[in-house]
């Protein structure tokens, strides 16, 4: 591995840290029909605001927000929308695990 892919695969990392805790990820879900604010973020998400101000400041930093300024509002959007397929992704794989614990229990 080169340091320049080694680079990457710890950039990599740093993304998937950023999308790892449950505000983060609702944060990522909300920001799917387009940019919202502190606020709407705060309402859809069930989050004091102060909470995830401080997650959308790590979600920028790593790369996943960008933020635009109107008037007095904040108004954040994901900067690469094809983050929800991984997490789609993941939702698929947790589907089947329980599908196959079911039938495993089905079969007790």
């Amino acid at each position: 591995m080169t340091d320049e892919d080694g680079r990457l695969t710890r950039m990599k990392a740093d993304v998937f840290k950023a999308l790892g805790h449950p505000v983060r990820l609702a944060i990522a879900e909300t920001l799917r029909d387009g940019p919202r604010c502190v606020g709407e973020i705060a309402e859809l998400t069930g989050a004091e605001r102060s909470n995830v101000s401080r997650h959308l400041s790590l979600m920028a930093a790593a790369g996943l927000l960008d933020s635009r300024k109107r008037g007095l509002m904040v108004y954040y959007r994901l900067r690469a929308p094809c983050v929800l397929n991984a997490l789609a992704c993941v939702e698929d794989v947790l589907r089947g695990k329980l599908a196959e614990s079911r039938q495993a229990l089905e079969g007790l």
